[in-house]
């Protein structure tokens, strides 16, 4: 059965490299494979990926021996379902603000007892192809990465209860929303980002928890794709 190559680096204590894909391309998934990638990420929240082409780029994932995350636009139960029965193996969910969404976003990564996941015979639980459900259901919740993407002004007031919900793994920024969530629009890199960054990694990792900076390396193929074509003609 799978296993999550960005949660079998964080036990061995080193960071995976990995690369957001904005656009659908089975094309951009094999070479990313070729290239030794980790991981790819979906950005199903912005990107235009349907159920049908994610199943077809976590098959060709599986192939390429990377493992397939996705950020969702939503935590609603039936988002989260449609990309795990795809065969993705983590999930980004964005606007973490209280608890009860943290918990939410964590329940429906996983089955029971971890969860509350339901279950389906699709491809990513090998169209039920296995020896034993009670097997696939426990290695799976083992190996289901969640990611909460702590991206409004409001985190602050409920940080401490954020993190104290089970079935976290690593927390996410996501400074575009930050900036306009504290009046910035379009400015990423103002200095009160940057704060409201270090003041959410500070508690993250009081709390003895990682933030993505810890587990993860990610790179935007467009930028690869335009560093490449650039450097490429100024040299010829």
């Amino acid at each position: 059965m799978r296993t999550n190559k960005i949660l079998e680096k964080m036990k061995a204590g080193e960071k995976a490299r990995g690369c957001a894909l904005t656009f659908s391309s089975s094309t951009i998934v094999d070479l990313l494979g070729m290239s030794g990638f980790d991981f790819v990420q979906f950005d199903a929240e912005h990107g235009p990926f349907t159920p049908e082409s994610m199943d077809d780029l976590c098959r060709v994932a599986d192939m390429a021996g990377l493992t397939p995350i996705a950020r969702v636009p939503d935590i609603e139960d039936s988002t989260i379902l449609r990309c795990l029965d795809r065969g993705v193996m983590g999930i980004m969910g964005p606007h973490i603000t209280t608890a009860e969404r943290a918990r939410q976003l964590a329940e429906a990564c996983r089955y029971v007892p971890r969860g509350k996941r339901s279950f389906g015979d699709a491809r990513g639980a090998y169209f039920g192809e296995f020896e034993s459900g009670p097997q696939y259901m426990e290695h799976t919740n083992t190996q289901v990465l969640v990611i909460a993407q702590l991206e409004d002004v409001q985190v602050l007031d409920h940080i401490d209860d954020i993190l104290e919900v089970d079935g976290i793994d690593v927390y996410a920024s996501g400074a575009q929303d930050i900036a306009q969530s504290l009046g910035l629009p379009g400015q990423p890199d103002h200095p009160k980002v940057k704060q409201f960054e270090a003041e959410v990694a500070a508690a993250v990792h009081a709390a003895g928890k990682k933030t993505h900076v810890d587990a993860y390396i990610l790179a935007r193929s467009t930028d690869l794709i335009l560093d490449a074509a650039k450097t490429f003609l100024r040299n010829n």
